[in-house]
């Protein structure tokens, strides 16, 4: 068993911030720790240049069982043994996260987006205490004036068979770069397939609108009610849709946490690369040339 491993889906898109990712996780985890990254079969050439000892990378195809259609030219899938509606890409690509975590043999998995860089060292002792591995979970963090994540935690509670809706504020499990157990992962996939009487992947993948990671919280909260750790500093994160120029990258580096372990700037917000790269320049200053952890 590993102590620690990576788990990132990707596309060609994000191609080259994908690098930056996993030249991070080269440099700032132990040499026995996979990046395991997950890419279209049409994009699998365009990642193939990191396999090696510390890559392993996956295609859909390996992952999803035949059943599992993509629609060419769409972003859709069709579940042939159930065919309409057709399933959501994104909704896929969670799935499949989920699947790889599952597969792993490893203490804690760090699930982390493309546009994540790692800045300071990361080890598994990081984000586990007394034996459990930390959760991202940010309290009373979803209002009524957020209907996606409402949505979302409507859809965990369905496929984790609980009661009802839950009141109003509700925890907030998503962020850009968070920790998994694979041992958790796999009893949610068990307890999704008992509630629902289907595959848990036929399950999950169904709905329009759901997020792994509500589902991993509510089921660590309120099914397995653990009480772990909470981390809500692994991550400076930007969600801002607008682009940054190099002054205002090194002016959000520069806010960097003294515990924060990556940086996200959204890929969504179209931050040119020169600017990205200051950013990441600037992180390195702020936390040493070692990228220790305090």
């Amino acid at each position: 068993m590993s102590e620690l491993a990576v788990v990132t889906p990707t596309y060609g898109p994000d191609a080259e911030l994908f690098a930056h990712l996993h030249r991070s996780v080269l440099e700032h985890t132990s040499d026995d720790t996979v990046h395991h990254v997950i890419v279209p079969p049409s994009d699998r050439p365009l990642f193939a240049r990191h396999e090696g000892p510390r890559c392993r990378l996956w295609t859909y195809r390996e992952i999803l069982p035949r059943r599992y259609l993509g629609l060419p030219g769409t972003g859709l899938w069709i579940n042939a043994g159930r065919p309409w509606p057709p399933l959501r890409g994104w909704v896929v690509q969670q799935a499949v996260k989920v699947a790889v975590t599952a597969r792993l043999d490893a203490k804690v998995v760090l699930v982390a987006d493309s546009d994540v860089v790692l800045v300071r060292q990361a080890r598994p002792e990081h984000f586990r205490r007394d034996g459990r591995v930390s959760l991202y979970r940010v309290d009373d963090g979803v209002h009524e004036g957020m209907a996606d994540h409402v949505t979302w935690h409507r859809a965990a509670r369905e496929l984790l068979g609980l009661p009802g809706a839950a009141p109003l504020p509700l925890p907030d499990y998503i962020s850009s770069l968070t920790c998994w157990d694979p041992v958790i992962v796999r009893a949610m996939q068990q307890r999704i397939a008992e509630t629902t009487g289907r595959d848990w992947l036929d399950a999950f993948a169904s709905y329009l609108q759901v997020s792994e990671f509500i589902v991993y919280g509510v089921f660590v909260d309120e099914v397995l009610k653990m009480s772990p750790p909470v981390d809500t500093s692994i991550c400076h994160n930007r969600w801002d849709r607008t682009p940054l120029d190099d002054a205002g990258a090194v002016a959000f580096a520069d806010r960097l946490g003294p515990r924060a372990i990556g940086m996200m700037i959204s890929a969504k917000s179209r931050t040119p690369l020169a600017a990205r790269l200051a950013a990441i320049q600037r992180c390195a200053q702020v936390t040493g040339l070692d990228g220790s952890h305090p």
